[in-house]
């Protein structure tokens, strides 16, 4: 019998029926809808985003809503390995870490009380596409080994929900330094005993201050700590006005990552984010060709944030005995991700490239690059012959 404590939509979640068929829905990648893969009823997700709103940062956690996985039918797992928190269903018997590939799980044994996720981008792409892409990324690279195209054995495709903090801020910045502009004076200098005229680049230096307003609007900072932020670096952007109203059903028959990342932590590295960006900023507005002695000082206020969601497909695959990683953004599919080299291709292109200075080396010096040919110089002293000169008898 349900909890009646248990909100409806949870309750509906956890069995997610097909009103067709009763059997299990999900959400698909491949179709953009929920769907039922055994009667094949399709039902449109809820495109909303009345919901994807800003947090006060100063109030932090107090006024959201506590998230408990196993109200949605998750399971939350800790990774010996790597130490990702991520969740699964309720009823998966075998779970491997999509972060390491590690067997090494533990379930976990204290109680779970996040913050609920506002918002979420659904898979757009669906496996057979994300295979497909990472066929096609492994061809591509002429200093790649020629086996690789044929022989990486693809690993498992973990379609993941990762966990992000979205920060918003106003900023008023007061800056001052000094910008330095480039001229040209002329100097008579002595070189191998001859003189010889020199222009030489001077600096002159002025003041200036100024005032930099500017909002930041989602400053994007991943929360995960199964995965290294270089490697979503690399994936990004995603199309953040995508982002719809958070919908468990979207979360069925996929896995998705509990934030390793408090809210606060995350702020503090978007707060480094917008201080360089404010530098970069302020240092725009001061100009010049050269600048030295910059100086900001930033005020920011009205801080904000969001919990939401995003998609990514993880996997590995082995070549020559190693393990290399890749991800594919879910929403974009935007590939990235590690590659061996052939260091015989690498040598072969260095001596090409030596062979080629080689020989434009010595066809220089044959003098063909100052007429077309080489140099046929005549001795100075040789005359032409007349014809008539020559007497035959």
């Amino acid at each position: 019998m349900p909890d009646p404590q248990t909100p409806a939509a949870l309750q509906d979640t956890v069995r997610l029926p097909c009103p067709s068929c009763g059997s299990e829905l999900q959400w698909s990648a491949e179709h953009k809808q929920i769907v039922c893969d055994y009667c094949g009823y399709r039902e449109e997700m809820d495109h909303s985003r009345d919901k994807v709103v800003e947090q006060s940062l100063a109030d932090a956690a107090a006024k959201m809503e506590d998230f408990v996985p196993e109200a949605v039918n998750k399971k939350v797992f800790d990774c010996q390995n790597c130490g990702a928190h991520f969740m699964v269903e309720s009823d998966k018997v075998a779970v491997n870490c999509g972060f390491c590939g590690s067997q090494n799980i533990n379930l976990e044994a204290y109680a779970h009380q996040y913050i609920q996720p506002v918002g979420i981008i659904p898979f757009y792409v669906s496996r057979d596409e994300a295979e497909r892409l990472f066929k096609a990324w492994i061809k591509r690279g002429w200093f790649r080994p020629n086996a690789l195209k044929r022989g990486a054995d693809l690993d498992r495709l973990h379609g993941i929900y990762i966990p992000f903090w979205t920060y918003d801020a106003q900023t008023e910045s007061d800056w001052e330094g000094e910008a330095g502009t480039y001229y040209y004076e002329t100097r008579t200098v002595r070189v191998n005993g001859k003189m010889t005229q020199q222009r030489v680049r001077r600096t002159r230096w002025r003041w200036h201050s100024g005032h930099l307003s500017h909002f930041f609007d989602d400053v994007l900072i991943p929360a995960t700590q199964g995965l290294n932020h270089d490697r979503l670096e690399r994936i990004t952007p995603y199309r953040l006005p995508e982002v719809v109203n958070y919908d468990p059903r979207l979360l069925v028959g996929w896995e998705s990552e509990i934030y390793g990342m408090e809210v606060d932590e995350g702020y503090q590295l978007a707060d480094r984010q917008m201080e360089h960006l404010i530098r970069n900023m302020c240092s725009a507005q001061l100009g010049g060709d050269t600048q030295r002695n910059l100086r900001v000082n930033s005020t920011k206020f009205d801080q904000t944030f969001k919990h939401i969601i995003l998609p990514v497909w993880l996997s590995s695959y082995q070549f020559g005995g190693k393990t290399y990683h890749f991800s594919i953004n879910g929403q974009t599919g935007k590939l990235a991700g590690d590659k061996p080299y052939s260091w015989v291709k690498i040598t072969l292109a260095v001596l090409f490239v030596l062979l080629l200075i080689g020989a434009f080396v010595y066809l220089n010096e044959l003098g063909y690059f100052d007429g077309g040919g080489p140099r046929m110089d005549a001795p100075r002293d040789v005359q032409p012959v007349d014809p008539n000169s020559f007497q035959f008898e």
